[in-house]
């Protein structure tokens, strides 16, 4: 059994700690800086924890005695929870799509006894893993294109498009350089570029450049691939209504005011969809030849509660590749990349499963919308 420590209490960190907790393998504690966070995960008999977690001297010593530590805090925290992980003993994970944050944890793994895997989550995290399952299909890679959305089932206003998870994490994504490849080379494309339209199961989406989804794998496949992009996917028309907010309105330079239109104009939904649908070609056998990857997740219930699709599926993101390295079947020290772990691995964890077809039953939708019921993966 393993005593893990995750750090931030929001939904995301909840339901990480549901997801352990129910397990025969962990003991779980939660911890956060606000005590108000903390009073409903202890009403349901989960051991909780108040820590500093931006004070490096504060938190190193409440670490101690934990095999991992989780971060399921802001970005904005994540070299400081790393530093005190690796000080204190404890492999550390986190969910993190910040490139700063990623290249603090990458030079901490530098020498490092335990494990530094950040960015486990879905996008970057689960991503990566399909990104690299279809890479390895081919002889010569031409072109790698990942694309993930987390959207509201049922969208009702201009955006088309609800609160799921941070909003600072999706202002980042929106404002922040792109990593990508092009001509084989890393480079930085421009945010809400790329516009791609397509359809799925009856459904229209369109996909742009956000930051962050890519990870590490830009890195490995550096000189191995013509064209490697991670785009966000959204419902049309989406993205245009962003560029007149953050372009046309100069919301771009308004971080903490676009913030407080997003969080009093958006309202939160439990009722979503995450869309995971990579798609690659280059040359099998000399035969040029494309394979794609699909995979649709909808909000459910696990242990009698309702959790949302992009909590199910980021949590699962994290909790798989814990699971892998407390069995064995990663590196036990060092920095890990999302891009050496075996999809076939991930998928036969106890926590992985949350993506295969026929392990969770969806809550039901009304008729007509039974399309979006599905969940597939193929490739």
């Amino acid at each position: 059994m393993w005593n893990i420590c995750i750090i931030g209490a929001g939904k995301i960190g909840t339901t990480i700690a549901a997801l352990l907790g129910a397990s025969e393998n962990y003991k779980v504690t939660l911890a956060d800086q606000n005590p108000e966070a903390l009073k409903a995960p202890a009403a349901e008999g989960i051991r909780t924890l108040q820590v500093a977690a931006d004070d490096l001297a504060a938190l190193t010593p409440k670490l101690k005695g934990f095999d991992a530590v989780i971060s399921a805090a802001p970005f904005f925290l994540t070299p400081t929870i790393a530093e005190a992980a690796r000080n204190a003993g404890a492999h550390y994970f986190d969910l993190t799509e910040d490139v700063a944050g990623t290249a603090r944890v990458r030079a901490l793994a530098d020498g490092a006894d335990t494990v530094m895997m950040p960015q486990c989550g879905l996008a970057p995290g689960f991503v990566g893993m399909v990104g690299a399952h279809l890479a390895a299909k081919f002889d010569s890679l031409d072109t790698l294109s990942l694309r993930v959305g987390a959207l509201p089932l049922y969208p009702t206003n201009a955006l088309k498009y609800n609160l799921t998870w941070s909003t600072d994490g999706l202002i980042n994504e929106y404002l922040n350089p792109c990593e990508a490849l092009v001509d084989g080379r890393k480079v930085s494309l421009a945010p809400l570029e790329d516009l791609e339209n397509f359809a799925l199961d009856g459904a229209e989406y369109e996909c742009f450049n956000t930051s962050g989804g890519l990870g590490t794998l830009g890195e490995t496949l550096e000189g191995n691939a013509g064209r490697v992009t991670y785009r966000t996917i959204r419902y049309p028309g989406h993205c245009d209504i962003l560029r007149l907010l953050l372009t046309g309105l100069g919301l771009e330079r308004r971080r903490d005011l676009l913030k407080d239109i997003f969080e009093h104009s958006l309202p939160r939904t439990d009722q979503d969809v995450v869309v995971v649908f990579c798609t690659a070609t280059g040359l099998i056998n000399g035969s040029l030849r494309e394979v794609s990857f699909l995979n649709k997740s909808l909000s459910h219930e696990i242990g009698g509660k309702t959790w949302s699709a992009i909590q199910i599926t980021t949590a699962a993101g994290v909790t798989g590749v814990v699971d892998m390295v407390r069995r064995g079947n990663l590196p036990g020290r060092g920095f890990i990349g999302q891009e050496q772990v075996k999809l076939a691995d991930f998928l036969a964890t106890e926590f992985g499963r949350y993506y295969l077809p026929g392990q969770i039953t969806p809550l039901p939708v009304p008729e007509g919308q039974a399309n979006r019921e599905t969940l597939r993966a193929a490739g």
